[in-house]
């Protein structure tokens, strides 16, 4: 029996989209309701909200395909300035018909225009008998602009005159969007993260037409199994899926073991999702890198392509510490005054820098510096005051037992602890960024 039903649509149609649209029937459902039919008004604003892959642009995007339904689709952090975003709207709305040949554009500074230029658009395009839909994905967007953008968007209905609705998705809830000095208030849809049930269902729907469905889900199952309690994100998941289904399969391309046998499917498959926890949201690592590296058999810390700043993080200051300690190591104490003050005055070429100009000090090594030189170089590259606190000291101390920085000479010392960077400059780098 399907889930989907309502007067003004086809069951065919229905059906259709109940099948493009899995574990969000309630949703799309209720969407429904709210649109009623084509020629009906409906409701002046929506605001759809939820977390990251949530569905909330497939469903909208495939709601309104589906149905026919004429609509406007414009991204809030591709259009980011409401000039942008009110041109992008009628470029698209001129567009709705298949009759027009060119697109003439046409100027909009300010939402007075737009709404003038709106009106027209709807009326060259024989719009006025249905429901025209304009939807702001990342609408979150809307409150970096100005302030009359949101609340004229909500009422847009209202101030055109025109049966049109505008649709809002968001990450954030509405409380954070809602001006101090109120609007109209939209009906609000909530899209609930995919349980491990959905995600399931989901994910075993893209099985190899090789395969069968049973074997591909059993697949699912352990991959769910493995990183659910760290990554609840569809995409990211379909991404690893797609990734390490070839060393699952590899038992059974080599006749070692069949479909039904998965025991042995998942020791042979264990050690390399372990892997792949590391790389878990990092794009900094290629589809053709990770499959290399699962042909060398690498060790799992030692991921080619991956920048230094994955293996160890660091707290704020410490980062700005280390940067410190690199400078201090590799410069030298005369050249302080020309590179951390603002008016330095003149300063001579002395015979001995031409002498040396030509050793890098990278290739010298690090040297040795006292503690107060590496607050001094602290404070001036810190945008903000830092007071020089238990707590700097203390990070100071968890650089030396990370082996980040060395400690020269003995505790003992009259004129204080003197430290050197041990650290290359490819780290630096990746801290600096």
């Amino acid at each position: 029996m399907p889930n989907l039903e309502h007067p003004a649509y086809p069951s065919a149609t229905l059906l259709q989209l109940e099948s493009l649209v899995p574990c969000r029937e309630s949703q799309v459902s209720m969407l429904l309701s709210i649109f009623g039919e084509r020629q009906q008004f409906s409701f002046p604003s929506i605001f759809i909200y939820g977390h990251t892959s949530s569905g909330k642009t497939y469903v909208m995007q495939t709601l309104l395909n589906t149905l026919q339904l004429p609509h406007v689709f414009v991204n809030c952090v591709e259009h980011f300035t409401s000039r942008l975003l009110l041109e992008e709207i009628l470029i698209q709305l001129q567009s709705c018909s298949s009759e027009t040949e060119q697109i003439s554009h046409v100027p909009c500074d300010n939402f007075n225009d737009f709404v003038r230029l709106f009106k027209q658009a709807v009326a060259s395009q024989e719009l006025e008998d249905q429901t025209l839909y304009i939807v702001l994905d990342r609408a979150e967007q809307l409150r970096e602009m100005e302030a009359n953008i949101l609340p004229a968007f909500l009422r847009l209905q209202e101030l055109s005159d025109r049966n049109v609705t505008v649709v809002l998705l968001s990450e954030i809830v509405w409380e954070l969007f809602r001006p101090n000095t109120g609007c109209f208030e939209p009906f609000t849809v909530y899209f609930p993260d995919y349980s491990i049930g959905h995600l399931q269902k989901i994910l075993s729907q893209n099985h190899p037409p090789e395969y069968s469905a049973d074997f591909y889900a059993a697949y699912i199952n352990i991959l769910l199994g493995v990183f659910y309690m760290v990554c609840r994100d569809l995409k990211e998941l379909q991404h690893l899926a797609a990734l390490n289904f070839s060393k699952y399969c590899e038992p059974v391309v080599s006749g070692e073991a069949n479909e039904r046998d998965t025991r042995k499917l998942w020791k042979n498959i264990e050690p390399h999702l372990k892997k792949a926890m590391q790389t878990v949201y990092l794009r900094e690592i290629s589809s053709s890198q990770w499959e290399r590296l699962q042909r060398e058999d690498g060790e799992p810390g030692q991921l080619k392509g991956l920048s230094a700043h994955t293996h160890v993080e660091l707290p704020y200051y410490s980062k700005f510490l280390l940067i410190a300690a690199y400078l201090a190591s590799y410069n030298p104490v005369r050249t302080d005054k020309r590179f951390f003050l603002k008016h330095h005055g003149k300063i001579r070429k002395t015979n001995f820098m031409k002498k040396h100009e030509k050793t890098s000090n990278h290739l010298l090594g690090p040297k040795p510096f006292p503690l107060d030189r590496l607050l001094a170089i602290l404070y001036s590259i810190v945008d903000n005051r830092v007071a020089p606190t238990a707590n700097i000291f203390s990070q100071i101390t968890s650089l030396v037992t990370l082996q980040l920085l060395t400690m020269v000479g003995h505790n003992d010392q009259l004129d204080g602890p003197r430290y050197k960077c041990t650290v290359s400059l490819d780290f630096i780098r990746a801290i600096a960024r």
